[in-house]
């Protein structure tokens, strides 16, 4: 058995070049051995657990959904709200939602104190999201890269 005190998982820290999205996390299940980049499915582990923590006043992702991801979240403490495809929906502590793959949101801490939230992912290979705001594309393979694309026939510059 592999064991991990989460109070003691170093938070890694993100933000956005203009400061608008930002957040802090704890890869939980990278800290029980995880391996992200492998596509061996023991090393890979079945699903990701993080610690999310939201500073007041951000968003810690853009607006988006995933290609084949579920995602499910439970608020540990503060208050915020959920965006997604119906309008947007307040979260408090005690609250647990989950998204099936193609279905946008995106967390915002409108609250006076930092929101944290247990976030799990089943980690499907080959896994792509799109960001509705903007249209674009996030593809992780063979690395990450974000694309807009305009609608073509299959068979362009095929035949």
């Amino acid at each position: 058995m592999k064991k991990v005190n989460t109070n003691q998982i170093e938070e890694i820290a993100w933000v956005s070049p203009k400061g608008k999205f930002g957040g802090f996390g704890k890869e939980v299940s990278e800290a029980l051995g995880r391996d992200p980049r492998s596509t061996d499915l023991v090393a890979r582990h079945p699903f990701d657990v993080e610690i999310l923590r939201i500073a007041p006043g951000k968003a810690p992702y853009l607006y988006h959904s995933h290609s084949a991801q579920w995602e499910f979240y439970h608020v540990i403490s503060g208050t915020g709200r959920v965006r997604h495809q119906e309008g947007t929906t307040p979260i408090v502590a005690g609250d647990a939602f989950i998204f099936k793959p193609n279905e946008p949101h995106q967390l915002v801490n409108d609250g006076s104190e930092d929101l944290v939230v247990y976030v799990v992912a089943d980690n499907p290979i080959g896994e792509a999201h799109y960001y509705p705001d903007s249209g674009k594309w996030g593809v992780p393979i063979p690395e990450r890269r974000y694309l807009r694309s305009e609608n073509l026939d299959r068979f362009d510059g095929e035949e």
